[in-house]
């Protein structure tokens, strides 16, 4: 168990908050009022090395660790936790581009990536198939040196803006073996885009299905072979669970520090809050289960970087756990300001929204729950 970070560490995490309170913090608000996808400040994040965290430094990447990735993103969350998300995700994709693709498509696809002057979602949920992702739909039929794809995408963060959308497509029979994996890129024809959604939360990203209807995209677009879709989908994920995990710490840090700000400024009957044992017992709560949530998280994320055979699980708990109590951090930061926490003045109630749908994308809750207890019971069985 290593507690301590590295001096590298500490310098990247510092220069992430230092960045994040510089471009993010200033304008998260207005990126969510006004639903404004802040490329700009996306591309700042890029030239630090934000956007290929862990991808290979041979395509533009940072060469980084997994647990590098979390503290980056911890800190980039409690300025901005939806535009934190949407880098998340695009880390993810370009990962996987990077871990499964060929070197013509590491060379063709990931330095654009890593800089963002290309920006890339990831494709899996569709309108039948959640939780179940197992049960896509969408196809592409192989057509010489083409596959024409026909179906679509739901819930695609940075839909109608990204360049580069990695698909899991059906290529053969019903389930996971029947899936692959095809990078389907902007301008492709038959490719287009649903309404952009109204949402609770991750303003700063534009969300959208994603329509393919006889979409032709060439073979040397598929990463990996045929029928290793699933398989890339769920790797991608493992990270990914990390990831947004990170962003919930994020954000319940940056409530925590608002609350104990407001708690030592506001008075009632004649004390501050911060003299109310209650709320103090409340804070300290507050405090530990945050860091009993990082603990996790990054425990989980040095298990992915040394290829444990429990990683997924790891994964999973880390996923759960932080997503659940951060967002219970956050809600309890705001009512610890009354009625002020409830005041778009404030960002308590903005971090509350964005955080909300942690606990369902990247893999909902109880599909974690679910991982774990089938980890949990074949043991148990064995």
């Amino acid at each position: 168990m290593i507690f301590q970070l590295s001096e590298e560490q500490q310098a990247f995490r510092d220069t992430a908050r230092q960045f994040a309170a510089e471009a993010f913090a200033p304008h998260a608000t207005e990126w969510d009022e006004k639903q404004i996808f802040p490329v700009d400040a996306l591309r700042a994040a890029a030239a630090l090395g934000f956007a290929g965290i862990y991808v290979r430094e041979d395509v533009g990447g940072s060469g980084l660790k997994r647990i590098d990735a979390a503290l980056i993103f911890e800190e980039l969350a409690a300025a901005c936790p939806s535009t934190a998300a949407y880098l998340s995700i695009h880390n993810m994709a370009v990962w996987m581009i990077d871990r499964y693709g060929g070197e013509a498509q590491r060379k063709r696809f990931c330095p654009k990536l890593a800089t963002m002057e290309h920006f890339a979602s990831y494709c899996l949920t569709e309108p039948g198939s959640g939780s179940d992702a197992a049960a896509l739909a969408t196809r592409a039929e192989r057509r010489g040196d083409r596959y024409v794809l026909n179906g679509s995408k739901a819930f695609i963060s940075g839909g109608g803006s990204s360049d580069v959308y990695v698909c899991m497509v059906r290529t053969s029979g019903a389930g996971p073996l029947g899936i692959s994996c095809i990078a389907v890129e902007k301008g492709t024809k038959g490719l287009s885009f649903g309404k952009k959604e109204r949402k609770l939360g991750w303003n700063s990203q534009p969300t959208t299905a994603v329509i393919l209807e006889n979409a032709e995209v060439p073979v040397e677009n598929r990463i990996g072979a045929e029928g290793e879709g699933f398989k890339i989908a769920m790797a991608g994920l493992d990270g990914g669970r990390i990831n947004i995990a990170a962003c919930s710490l994020g954000g319940a840090r940056a409530c925590l520090d608002a609350a104990r700000a407001h708690m030592a400024e506001r008075k009632q009957f004649g004390k501050k809050l911060s003299e109310f044992q209650a709320l103090q017992f409340m804070a300290a709560d507050m405090a530990t289960e945050l860091e009993a949530a990082r603990l996790m998280v990054h425990r989980a994320a040095r298990s992915l970087d040394a290829s444990d055979p429990d990683a997924t699980l790891h994964c999973a708990m880390a996923k759960r756990l932080a997503t659940d109590k951060c967002y219970e951090i956050v809600d309890r930061a705001l009512q610890l300001h009354g009625g002020y926490g409830y005041l778009k003045d404030f960002p308590i109630e903005r971090h509350l929204r964005d955080l909300r749908v942690h606990r369902i994308l990247e893999g909902t809750n109880e599909i974690m729950r679910l991982i774990v207890a089938r980890k949990l019971l074949r043991q148990s069985n064995n």
